[in-house]
């Protein structure tokens, strides 16, 4: 006799939980997020450019310098740990000819915080240490902007694969550089030994207005070019189009600061020719940035409406109107029309408004992780 021995069902297998690894959080800071200090700092330098005679305003201003400052300490610390533990990464971006622009944007950084250091923080840090970080913020970012306004262009000319018809306002970034120079350095002549040592750093300056103003007519064709061919930019890389601002407002802004400090400094005829070439050329420039703010705002709302998603790109609404401020501002000193001043209080609400929002949505995404990890 046979017993039939039933076998016990096989119990399944465990299940395996495989968790993936975190990438490392420096691995996707890419010099794009330079644009957020850039942001903060031209809120408190366009803030106290205006004649707003209200101490609480002035202690605003000098707590936003202030956090320009921690920022820019905390992303330059991010950004070198990036090059340390992630070279190939840090290699990639400066081949991709999408993010390797944003190099210019480390450069304006320096000179925004010290710009604000020289306007505002000096209140807080004395005018001596004020006038020594400028000087030594102003070097740093001035030597970095050349450097890149000609490497990022060479790069893309020898190295990145740039297709036809993809012109892009980012490239602008890299040549505008060396315009905040050109504004921020008059702001520091009268530290200077008098004689050849101003002269000089003025001429300096008017040389880095004309690199960056002649780089700019160079490509400001190509963008407009390729919207009119190619249609509008997608709607992640609109708010780009605001960076065309960029050299509007800031050569503005340089012309007349420049021509603020030639008394004195220069020959009559030189000191004079500047004070007249600050408007000649600083008001139908910024009749133009008016214009594309306009023509920029509208496509904005309509990308907005198609569902525009959040980027880091939302800065670029930020330092672009700054300068615009200062610039109007600037007219609004030299010839003395109320219609400047309303135009720059306008457009410093906007900036205000612009800088809350972008600065909420990226602390937001900063703590969700979503700002650090690798695009799809």
């Amino acid at each position: 006799m046979v017993t039939a021995v039933q076998s016990l069902p096989r119990p399944p297998d465990p299940v395996r939980i495989v968790v993936a690894p975190r990438p490392p959080a420096l691995r996707q800071l890419g010099p794009h997020w330079y644009a957020a200090v850039m942001g903060t700092a031209v809120v408190a330098s366009a803030g106290v450019a205006l004649p707003l005679d209200v101490p609480v305003l002035r202690t605003a201003f000098t707590g936003v310098w202030a956090l320009s400052l921690v920022l820019l300490a905390a992303v330059v610390a991010g950004r070198t740990g990036h090059w340390l533990r992630h070279r190939d990464q840090a290699r990639a971006h400066l081949l991709d000819p999408a993010v390797a622009p944003f190099y210019g944007c480390l450069a304006m950084a320096l000179l925004a915080v010290g710009t604000g250091t020289l306007t505002v923080g000096r209140d807080v840090v004395g005018e001596g240490p004020a006038v020594g970080a400028a000087f030594a913020l102003f070097a740093a970012g001035t030597l970095v902007g050349l450097v890149g306004a000609v490497a990022v262009p060479y790069l893309m000319v020898v190295r990145h694969r740039v297709e036809a018809g993809s012109a892009s306002p980012v490239w602008l970034l890299p040549v505008v550089a060396p315009m905040v120079s050109a504004a921020s350095g008059p702001l520091l002549v009268p530290y200077l030994p008098p004689g050849q040592w101003r002269e000089a750093a003025l001429f300096a300056c008017y040389a880095m207005f004309g690199l960056s103003l002649l780089a700019t007519l160079l490509i400001l064709p190509m963008v407009f070019a390729r919207l009119v061919h190619h249609g509008p930019l997608p709607l992640a890389t609109t708010p780009a189009l605001f960076l065309v601002l960029g050299p509007l407002g800031q050569s503005t802004t340089a012309v007349n600061k420049l021509a603020d400090a030639a008394p004195g400094e220069l020959d009559a005829p030189y000191a004079a020719g500047m004070a007249v070439f600050a408007v000649v050329y600083g008001v139908p420039v910024m009749g133009f940035a008016l214009l594309w703010l306009a023509l920029a705002a509208a496509m904005v709302v309509r990308a907005a409406r198609r569902g525009m998603p959040f980027t880091l790109g939302w800065w670029a609404f930020t330092f672009p109107v700054g300068t615009c401020v200062t610039g109007a501002q600037s007219l609004a000193d030299r010839t003395g029309l109320v219609t400047y001043q309303w135009s720059a209080t306008a457009l410093y609400g906007c900036l205000v408004v612009a800088w809350a929002v972008a600065g909420t949505l990226t602390l937001r995404g900063l703590l969700r992780g979503e700002l650090l990890r690798a695009p799809r």
